[in-house]
């Protein structure tokens, strides 16, 4: 079968438990937490998941974690049962994009679900972002926040979006930090305000220029992760992270990553998903509601409206009155 043929052949699931298999999916910032997640859940519903990052197991990135790695990722995609590939890409890097897809055409001649999860900045908030107004916080600093929050993102659509117009069923998601809605408030700094808007625009563009083809670009936010950063952060693990509670109360209405996963692998079995979606931002709480899916403790976290309600709102609520 020639590259021309894959393109346009439409491939449908021959088996409804495993709605994507056939499909071809890359997950770019898949290391861990959201991007780990739905890189595993695209692989649960049948589908090829590239998984690309920075941090491998002889490498890692500024992040500066050692304990987790594009290629576990992509074993969790296999043991899921999908097939997870490990790519090394620096997706700043325009060479290293544009070589990945090389190797994504020479496999398989399109992509048919794009996940742009990068990020990566977490190590920069605290310290220059957090409490600061804009102009305390180091330029270059805010600048690597631009470079990881906006361009990373722009540099990956930009060269994989000739890949995905290829498919019969052309999926972009944009992960952020929020909802349009949510994001309507400023978030504290001009630079990282800028980085989780940014998203959500390409989204909402992107929208407009893949209908042509059939496609949906959708920006998705989770609420507040329970990434594998932040736990460390409060010092607690998966299992006992109501602990943090104590030491920040608005953790209770903290979310795992298998939250938003879920929820993003439904979106991408969903035919329909082009008039429901296409062009909007949304959260995992409303996917999870539109698609019947729970967290892993099977409660339903609203996070933003939460926030919207309680915490900026001022009105009576506790974060177990939006689980």
């Amino acid at each position: 079968m020639t590259n021309e043929d894959m393109t346009t052949a439409p491939v449908r699931p021959a088996n409804p438990e495993r709605p994507l298999a056939g499909r071809i999916a890359l997950v770019a910032g898949a290391t861990r937490g959201a991007g780990r997640a739905q890189a595993v859940e695209l692989g649960r519903a049948g589908a090829t998941v590239y998984v690309t990052g920075r941090t491998t197991r002889t490498r890692v990135s500024e992040v500066g974690r050692t304990t987790e790695t594009i290629e576990e990722s992509a074993e969790l995609v296999t043991a899921a049962g999908g097939t997870g590939i490990a790519v090394p890409t620096d997706h700043l890097d325009e060479a290293q994009v544009r070589a990945l897809v090389e190797r994504v055409e020479r496999d398989h001649g399109r992509l048919d679900i794009l996940v742009n999860d990068l990020w990566g900045g977490e190590h920069l908030l605290a310290g220059s972002v957090f409490g600061k107004k804009s102009w305390e916080t180091p330029l270059a600093d805010g600048l690597r926040i631009l470079e990881l929050g906006a361009r990373s993102h722009v540099i990956t659509a930009a060269l994989l979006l000739p890949l995905l117009i290829r498919s019969d069923a052309p999926l972009h998601v944009e992960v952020t930090d929020g909802t349009a809605h949510s994001n309507r408030r400023y978030r504290e700094n001009m630079y990282y305000d800028l980085a989780k808007n940014a998203p959500i625009r390409l989204a909402f563009g992107l929208g407009q220029e893949l209908a042509e083809y059939g496609g949906t670009a959708v920006a998705v936010s989770p609420g507040f992760l329970r990434s594998e950063q932040m736990l460390a952060h409060f010092g607690v693990t998966e299992d006992n992270w109501r602990d943090a509670i104590a030491r920040e109360p608005s953790f209770a209405i903290a979310e795992s990553p298998w939250f938003l996963a879920r929820a993003v692998a439904a979106l991408a079995a969903d035919p329909d998903r082009a008039g429901r979606w296409n062009g909007r931002s949304t959260s995992s709480a409303e996917l999870a509601r539109a698609y019947g899916v729970r967290d892993v403790d099977g409660s339903l976290p609203d996070a933003w409206a939460y926030f919207e309600d309680v915490v900026y709102g001022g009105r009576e609520g506790a974060p177990e009155d939006y689980r």
